[in-house]
């Protein structure tokens, strides 16, 4: 009586010759196939995010150091044509600097003194017409259905006054005292470091270069170049867009008689350095002030007045100043803004684009002078 035929042979062979190769195989086997490989990603991607959040938690450490130091490099590469350009002449390096570096200082004073000279100026009238106008905002507030009685009101009011006298207040401005010297020890920090930049940047970069030999020596100086060319072009052309707004809101302002118009064109220049929610936040600031001064009326033409001045600068000037290049798509610059927001707070906000716009730049050059990196490269449809 035959127990196994043929096939039943053939079958037990072939078990028998897969438990040995089983049993041969290596165990880094096991990697290579889609299983495998797919672990090995997800490996790589667990190691670079503990990797880039070991670095944001350093950068946010370290902030009195890490925010003067990429401001003063965004500066310097802002600045770094002017430098050029008195050392073909036959400026002393250490002379330019100097040079170089007081300009932006009086620059910089110069805005601070302005806003200062101009609230200064014109506080008096405006807190009279707050006054005037909060006043107005609680009488109407009483005439609604729901509006609180007196004695709510006197309730909030005890407890202002008590948070104002407490220890947590006291403990808060303590903290206010301590973040007001730190800005001054950054800002001491970011001239001395802007002043090395403008000096010795080149050489530094050398330095840096060392290391590389060959290809990688020519993509590192192209990336070089590019970072230098994006954050300069960025802040120049950022600058003269911010300039432009403030100069038209400023006039505009000013023909609606709107007081504190000055300190108001100035913080529009600030903010214009922050895409999207800049524009907004000025806005939003200069016709609350015209509300409160002016009336509903002559807010309505402020905001009309900012729209304008913001369509022409997004649809004509912003193009032609910082071009096509510099351009990145709104959902990029929203993302990077929330980013650097949550990351940085205001200071994020205001570096997270150039910063992000130097990334994408340098992808552009990764592979070659106008060759971005592969994976970055456009895809062209096959014709048929």
């Amino acid at each position: 009586m035959r127990l196994f035929g043929t096939d039943d042979r053939r079958r037990v062979t072939l078990e028998e010759s897969s438990v040995e190769l089983a049993a041969t195989r290596p165990p880094w086997s096991l990697w290579a196939d889609g299983f495998g490989r797919l672990a090995i990603r997800a490996v790589q991607v667990i190691v670079v995010l503990i990797v880039a959040g070991g670095v944001i938690f350093g950068i946010q450490s370290l902030t009195v150091v890490t925010i003067p130091l990429v401001l003063a490099l965004i500066i310097a590469c802002a600045f770094a044509p002017v430098m050029r350009w008195m050392r073909r002449r036959g400026v002393p390096s250490l002379l330019a600097t100097v040079l170089t570096l007081l300009g932006i200082v009086v620059l910089l004073g110069g805005v601070g003194w302005l806003i200062v000279w101009a609230v200064e100026n014109q506080w008096n009238d405006l807190y009279a017409q707050a006054r005037d106008g909060f006043t107005q905002l609680i009488t109407w507030v009483q005439t609604l259905p729901f509006a609180p009685d007196q004695a709510q009101l006197d309730e909030w009011g005890q407890q202002v006054t008590g948070f104002l006298t407490s220890s947590q207040f006291g403990s808060g401005a303590l903290a206010g005292v301590g973040a007001v010297a730190n800005f001054v020890t950054g800002c001491v920090l970011l001239v001395t470091v802007l002043f090395f930049f403008l000096k010795d940047g080149p050489q530094m970069w050398e330095f840096l270069l060392r290391p590389f030999h060959g290809d990688h020596y020519v993509r590192a100086r192209r990336i070089g170049d590019k970072t230098v060319t994006v954050f300069g072009s960025y802040l120049r052309g950022t600058a003269g867009v911010a300039l432009v707004d403030a100069i038209g809101i400023l006039i505009g302002l000013l023909i609606l008689q709107v007081p504190l118009a000055i300190p108001l064109a100035v913080l529009v220049f600030l903010l214009a350095f922050i895409p999207i929610v800049g524009a907004t936040l000025a806005g939003i600031l200069a016709a609350l002030v015209a509300l409160v001064a002016n009336g509903w009326v002559n807010a309505l033409f402020v905001v009309g007045v900012v729209v304008l001045v913001n369509q022409l600068e997004g649809n004509f000037l912003q193009p032609f100043l910082m071009g096509r290049s510099m351009k990145l798509h709104a959902f990029v610059i929203l993302v990077a803004l929330t980013i650097g927001t949550v990351l940085g707070g205001i200071v994020g906000a205001v570096l997270a684009v150039p910063i992000t716009a130097a990334a994408w730049g340098v992808i552009q050059v990764w592979d070659g002078p106008d060759r971005p990196a592969r994976w970055a490269r456009p895809k062209h449809p096959i014709e048929g």
